[in-house]
């Protein structure tokens, strides 16, 4: 090639490389450049490279001038992820004549091709911050789900990913080197429901991922028809009403064509007092309470002194206060004479509550539940209840001296209910000659009716009996015990067994007695739809329902709820059955739906402390007692019940201190007041209640030598009126030593007592009440009122009718001024002897002691101050009332110090 004369000459293109972040750019060829002037000085001299384009971030630099060696650089940091190549123009430029540079000459231009070289600086990051992905069980898959990560370096060896790496280990999961994953083995729902894997990925480069990414895959179980959404367990808190059971239950068909469904939801309740949480009210109260008419006989009463034949009978005493009487086929009572009641004639009902089943190899034997039968020497029956091959059947044969003619006399019932082991309530009225038999309300009338003819009469006394029937034939073994002479005993068990005579029971009464308190209920009836179809059965323990659209029964189904309305239900399990049945359309294979279980668990209820409280000890003259009006024992009585919340001893503690109780209304069913000690003499002393005081209250009372029972379902602000308007009369005080009754209140047939308030009664009598007025000015012993120590904030209440009558007020005013103006007396006394004391030199400290036993102060009643009534209760304590019937005020060996006065 021609070399122009005089000017620099480089070469036409060069090559370069350079490292990111580097400065020196490897050239291709090197940088030189030739000047033929050279060895001239200056004109045959390099001085400078320039380059064109000044985006371009390099410079060009002489090395040498004289031989026209340069170099390129980079004037700052090169990223070869911002540009990867670089072209520009460079030309050399020489010295010129001088060394200004003036008249220099330049070579042509070059261009000048740059490549940037990449460093693996940068790690591959994943595209998601996690991944999800669900199989089914019971399958292998080729590929689940693919991962994919990027990496921000520039060249292709180091921004692509190589590799990527499960790093979890002992999981049934592989990964490719494109990120798709698959499981090596076939997955079970019921083994493990879900899975979590960390993945990295390798670039190129071998770069590894900074942080690995989660991968959740979730195995569903094989489609199976079915009931999903639902709890095993549903907690009921009490008093809270209704509550859904199912809120978000849907049935799943895994698309099978229905063309209807049809739900029963049964709750068991079976294991439950007699069947179902029902009232646990004693039978007369229960009675009371639903309106039934008096005059009927409870023959299965609980056990005491005036119901003793009981006692010998099994009791279940597990069953949350329900009285439930057990027989094993070797158990019955006679009840007594006075107890059986009378002109069972063309009226009378008789009830029971029971469970009984079949018994393997005894079903020709009778099974008596209710005999009247020959008392000796004969073994007719009269009337009698028994069950025979599960059936129930009624005997009633009419005296001579009634009828003379053929007249109906069995009436039989063929039930499921007789031997199902279940509890049902079964009342016969007996309308002669129609009798109807009710099983939990609803109306049976006799299959069978044997007619019979009357029996003969006879001087023969009769025996009521429970359980069998009593065999009065005694033929040559008058060495038999009592028990061998029942015969057809009952296996079984019985509650509530009664008779009324003179009347039928109505229907209405009937289901009051049965009513079940528990049940399942629908919420919101009218958001059901037309397309629903429900029943529930009487108890509402059943309920069915049935519609053609699936969303409409799964809405349906999460409207079933269950309600509890006693205040104290009982607590525990009840179990809840669902069944259902689907129809499909066409000839296509029906699906099956599994039966669901599950339960209701009732938890413990706030339990109630029922508090006694009033005046504790009463001193009355003799004639207060003789008088026609009697003693009134609890006039100040307050009955109140409270409940604590938190179970812990300590929580209560706390409570107790701050004053956190919450006062709960709720009824009671008896109040027993009890003679302590000795029995009453009914010839000069006795307790007495007007009946007027229980018009229009759910109220009786029975009285005794023992003592008085209040009894009945009510409110405790009734229960205070009747209690405090029991008198207690004695027309000869004088014989009677002092008298102590005590009082207790029951709810729920004893599930919850209240504590034992105990009053006592001291008779004043002439004597002693003519010494006290002699020795002292002060009110008689007889008006001293002594508290309650745990109750004394609830003796005058503000409101009600426990509020104090002004003469008491007058009294307890007086006694209180009376008490500080002998204080004061005493006190002046006391100064003055201690004065004296000290102006004596032999007197020595320690003998500085008051014994004026013989001291007595006569105190002018006319003379005293008026005395502020907000000074009564801080005077007023038990301490003060004892000086109320000393005769004398005496002080021992130890000084006594009045500043708490």
């Amino acid at each position: 090639a021609l070399r122009p004369t005089g000017n620099p000459w480089i070469e036409t293109s060069y090559h370069g490389v350079i490292t990111e972040n580097m400065d020196i750019v490897l050239l291709d060829p090197p940088l030189v450049a030739l000047d033929k002037d050279a060895p001239v000085p200056y004109a045959g001299e390099i001085c400078a490279f320039k380059i064109h384009g000044l985006e371009a971030p390099f410079e060009a630099v002489v090395l040498n001038g004289t031989s026209g060696e340069g170099q390129l650089r980079a004037r700052g940091p090169v990223d070869c992820e911002l540009q990867k190549e670089y072209t520009f123009i460079i030309q050399a430029h020489d010295c010129g004549a001088g060394p200004g540079g003036t008249g220099g000459k330049k070579s042509h231009k070059a261009v000048v091709h740059i490549q940037v070289n990449d460093v693996n600086e940068f790690s591959p990051v994943f595209r998601e911050a996690q991944y999800q992905a669900a199989v089914t069980e019971g399958k292998i898959y080729d590929n689940i789900l693919q991962v994919e990560a990027t990496d921000q370096d520039c060249s292709p060896q180091y921004s692509q990913i190589c590799n990527y790496q499960i790093t979890t280990s002992n999981t049934p999961f592989a990964i490719d080197r494109n990120g798709n994953i698959r499981n090596t083995e076939k997955l079970s729902f019921d083994k493990q429901q879900q899975y979590e894997v960390l993945v990295t990925a390798f670039d190129c480069g071998q770069k590894r991922s900074t942080e690995s990414v989660a991968v959740h895959i979730d195995v569903k179980p094989v489609c199976k028809p079915g009931w999903q959404g639902w709890n095993k367990r549903v907690d009921y808190e009490p008093g809270t009403g209704s509550k859904q059971l199912f809120p978000k239950m849907h049935l799943e068909t895994c698309g099978g064509p229905l063309s209807s469904v049809r739900t029963m939801v049964e709750l068991q309740t079976s294991h439950i007092g007699k069947g179902c949480d029902r009232e646990t009210y004693s039978e007369k109260s229960l009675q009371k309470l639903c309106g039934a008419s008096s005059g009927s006989t409870d023959l299965l009463p609980a056990p005491s002194v005036s119901t003793n034949w009981t006692a010998s009978l099994v009791t279940d005493s597990g069953r949350d206060s329900d009285l439930i009487f057990r027989f094993d086929g070797r158990q019955a009572a006679k009840i007594p004479d006075q107890m059986v009641p009378q002109n069972l004639t063309d009226q009378f009902t008789i009830a029971t509550w029971m469970k009984h089943g079949p018994t393997p190899g005894l079903r020709a034997e009778k099974e008596t539940l209710l005999c009247n039968s020959d008392k000796t020497e004969m073994n007719r029956h009269h009337y009698s209840l028994y069950v025979h091959n599960c059936r129930l059947v009624f005997l009633l044969r009419r005296d001579f001296t009634q009828v003379d003619t053929f007249r109906p006399a069995e009436f039989h019932w063929k039930l499921e209910q007789i031997c199902d082991k279940e509890w049902h309530y079964y009342v016969i009225n007996v309308e002669f000659p129609v009798v109807t038999l009710y099983v939990d309300g609803v109306t049976y009338d006799p299959y069978l009716v044997t007619d019979d003819w009357p029996i003969h009469p006879s001087q023969i006394d009769v025996q009521l009996t429970l359980g069998a029937c009593w065999q009065g034939d005694d033929d040559d073994n008058d060495d038999d015990v009592t028990m061998s002479r029942f015969t057809q005993y009952f296996r079984g068990s019985l509650s509530g067994l009664t008779i009324r005579p003179g009347k039928i029971e109505s229907q209405k009464v009937i289901s009051c007695l049965q009513a079940c308190k528990e049940g399942l209920d629908i919420n919101s009836l009218e958001s059901l739809g037309k397309g629903i179809k429900f029943h529930f059965n009487p108890a509402q323990s059943i309920l069915v329902m049935e519609g053609e659209d699936l969303e409409n029964m799964n809405a349906a189904l999460r409207k079933v709820s269950y309600i509890n309305s006693r205040q104290f239900p009982t607590p525990g399990i009840r179990h809840l059955h669902i069944s259902t049945s689907v129809q499909c359309f066409g000839e296509d294979t029906c699906i099956s739906i599994p039966d669901i279980d599950a339960v209701v668990m009732v938890l413990q209820p706030s339990e109630p402390r029922i508090t006694i409280a009033g005046v504790d000890r009463l001193t009355r003259p003799a004639a207060d007692l003789r008088g026609p009006a009697g003693l009134t024992l609890f006039q100040d009585l307050h009955i109140i019940s409270t409940v604590t919340k938190g179970d812990t001893a300590e929580a209560e503690h706390c409570c107790s201190v701050l004053g956190v109780q919450e006062e709960i209304i709720h009824n009671l069913d008896y109040c027993d007041i009890l003679v302590l000690g000795e029995e009453l003499r009914p010839e000069q002393e006795g307790l007495q209640l007007q009946r007027s005081t229980l018009l229009g209250k759910h109220l009786d009372a029975t009285n005794s030598t023992s003592g008085m029972s209040i009894y009945g379902v009510d409110s405790m602000s009734n229960y205070e009126q009747v209690i405090r308007q029991v008198h207690y009369h004695n027309w000869h005080p004088t014989q009677t030593p002092d008298r102590k009754f005590r009082l207790t209140c029951s709810e729920l047939n004893g599930r919850y007592t209240s504590n034992e308030f105990t009053l006592e009664i001291s008779v004043l009598h002439k004597s002693e009440a003519g010494e006290h007025v002699n020795h002292m000015v002060a009110p008689p012993q007889y008006m001293q009122v002594v508290h309650h120590p745990a109750m004394v904030h609830s003796l005058y209440p503000t409101h009600g009718s426990g509020v104090p009558s002004a003469a008491t007020v007058v009294i307890v005013i007086c006694i209180a001024a009376l008490v500080v103006v002998v204080v004061l007396g005493i006190y002046r006394i006391h100064l003055t002897h201690q004065q004296e004391g000290r102006s004596s030199d032999t007197t020595k400290e320690g003998e500085l002691d008051w014994n004026d036993s013989a001291l007595n102060i006569t105190v002018n009643p006319m003379e005293m101050v008026p005395l502020r009534t907000d000074m009564i209760d801080k005077t007023w304590s038990s301490e003060m009332s004892q000086l109320h019937t000393q005769d004398t005020l005496q002080y021992g060996n130890k000084q006594t110090s009045f500043s708490s006065v």
